[in-house]
C-alpha cells in the first residue's frame, strides 16, 4: 500500500517510516468514514480495535519508563503520575503538537461538526497510532515516541509536584499550601467569564491572593476550563508555574498566559459575582 503523501510529515513527526502503511491509515479512520456512503466498500476498518491496543500498549511504556526513571518512587506515586500522562486531555494535546488532526478521515458531517478538534477523537486516534507503531515496528518506536511527545517536559513538571509533596492534580490546594508557607496570604478565586451554550461553556477564572480581609488582592493568575472547577485548578496551575518560576515573586509578576484560543473563545465576558476564599 503506498503512502499518501500528506502522511510523510506525519511519520516524520511520528519517528518512523511504516513497512505496513495501512495500519496507521487505520488508526486514522474515525468510524463515521466508514459509514459514510460510498466509503462501505473499500474503505477500510475503523481505528477502535486499534485504540484498545494501543491504550495497553501506551500504559505499559509510560509504566516502564516511570519505573526506570524514579525509583524512588512507590506504587502510588508511579500510579497517579502515569494515570496523568496516559490521560485523555494529555493525548489529545499530544496529537495536536503532531498535528494529528488534519490527517484524520471523517465523515463530511463530522468534518463540519467540528469533530476533528474533538478532545476525545484526538486522544483515541492518538492510541489507535501508537498501536500502529507497535505492530509495525514492535515496542521500540513506541518506547521513542513516548519519551519524545508523551513524556518530556509533562513528566519532569509531575515528578516536580512529586517532590514538593503536592497532591497531583489538585493545584488549589498546592498553592494555598505555598501561600501559607511563606506567609503571603490566601488565594480567592473569581469567576471573570463564561462563554458557549449550556452543555460546553468555557469559564474564565482569575485567582489573587489576599493578605489581610477587605483588600482587593493581588493578581496572580487566569484560568480557564470546562467548568468553575477546573478553571479555578487551571487558574491555580498557572499562579503555582508563576511563583516557582519568579523565585516567590509571582504576585507581582502579574497573570499568567492564556492561549490565543482560549482568550478568543472568552472575548465576551458575562457578569462577574463576588471573590470567594478559596477552600
Amino acid at each position: 500500500m503506498h503512502v499518501e503523501p500528506e502522511l510523510i510529515e506525519l511519520e516524520s513527526a511520528l519517528g518512523h517510516r511504516f513497512q505496513r502503511p495501512e495500519l496507521v491509515v487505520c488508526a486514522l479512520t474515525h468510524r463515521s468514514w466508514t459509514q459514510e456512503p460510498g466509503h462501505e466498500s473499500g474503505g477500510g476498518d475503523d481505528n477502535e480495535r486499534l485504540e484498545f491496543l494501543g491504550d495497553a500498549v501506551l500504559g505499559l511504556v509510560v509504566a516502564e519508563a516511570l519505573y526506570a526513571a524514579h525509583p524512588e518512587w512507590r506504587e502510588g506515586e508511579l500510579t497517579r503520575v502515569r494515570a496523568r500522562l496516559v490521560s485523555r486531555q494529555h493525548m489529545a494535546g499530544v496529537a495536536e503538537s503532531i498535528g494529528l488532526g488534519d490527517h484524520l478521515r471523517l465523515s463530511r458531517s463530522e468534518e463540519r461538526g467540528g469533530l476533528r478538534q474533538k478532545s476525545t477523537v484526538l486522544s483515541n486516534a492518538m492510541e489507535a497510532v501508537i498501536a500502529a507503531l507497535y505492530l509495525d515496528g514492535g515496542l521500540a518506536p513506541v518506547r521513542a515516541f513516548v519519551a519524545a511527545r508523551v513524556m518530556g517536559e509533562a513528566a519532569e513538571l509531575l515528578a516536580e509536584e512529586v517532590r514538593a509533596g503536592a497532591a497531583l492534580g489538585n493545584f488549589k490546594s498546592a498553592l494555598q499550601e505555598h501561600l501559607q508557607a511563606s506567609r503571603a496570604g490566601v488565594p480567592v478565586y473569581r469567576v471573570r467569564g463564561e462563554s458557549g451554550p449550556d452543555h460546553h461553556k468555557r469559564f474564565l477564572v482569575e485567582v489573587r491572593v489576599k493578605a489581610a480581609a477587605g483588600e482587593p488582592g493581588t493578581p496572580l493568575a487566569r484560568g480557564v476550563g470546562s467548568t468553575k472547577k477546573r478553571a479555578e485548578q487551571d487558574a491555580a496551575r498557572r499562579a503555582l508555574d508563576g511563583l516557582r518560576a519568579n523565585g516567590g515573586a509571582g504576585a507581582e509578576a502579574g497573570f499568567g498566559t492564556v492561549s490565543e484560543a482560549d482568550a478568543a473563545e472568552l472575548e465576551e465576558l458575562g457578569e462577574e459575582p463576588e471573590e470567594q476564599a478559596a477552600p
